[in-house]
């Protein structure tokens, strides 16, 4: 029998900010906000961040690594479509990834935005199949974790 081509993974990811629903959707909303948290980093340079919030919209984000990283120069692009978007409320979008222009993912992911007295509860829930040499469901799990993190120092946490 032939070894799988791909590998499937889910995995869900919960944060409680100290901010209200539209601030946390106006950080995925706006994309001079969204870039900060979601594409600065210390480890790479944005080459190109472009957001088309709304269903049916893109976003494009390209970034090289920097020396010191694991692939130094490698080029890494996440391209996503909106599915649906709740005002304050839910999120659903489409992405994949790419390093050096070869494809290593495809994924659905929902973030859905739940009010409570001191402020939101963020659930976000990640659908991925992984190819051949791709990061795969840990690492990506642990990235999605700290980009939630640079979310909550965004918001103020």
């Amino acid at each position: 029998m032939q070894e799988p081509t791909v590998t499937h993974s889910t995995f869900v990811v919960e944060r409680s900010y100290a901010a209200k629903p539209e601030r946390v959707f106006a950080a995925f909303a706006d994309p001079a906000r969204k870039r900060k948290w979601y594409g600065e980093s210390a480890g790479r340079d944005i080459v190109e961040f472009a957001s088309d919030f709304r269903v049916g919209g893109s976003e494009r984000m390209l970034s090289t690594f920097k020396e010191g990283t694991p692939f130094p120069g490698a080029t890494l692009s996440a391209d996503t479509v909106y599915q649906d978007i709740v005002e304050n409320r839910r999120i659903v979008f489409a992405y994949t990834m790419s390093m050096d222009g070869r494809r290593f993912s495809a994924s659905l992911s929902t973030v859905e935005l739940i009010a409570k007295a001191n402020g939101t509860d963020l659930i976000f829930t990640d659908q991925s199949a992984f190819f051949e040499g791709s990061d795969g469901a840990q690492m990506r799990e642990a990235g999605w974790r700290k980009l939630l993190d640079s979310l909550g120092n965004e918001l103020g946490q």
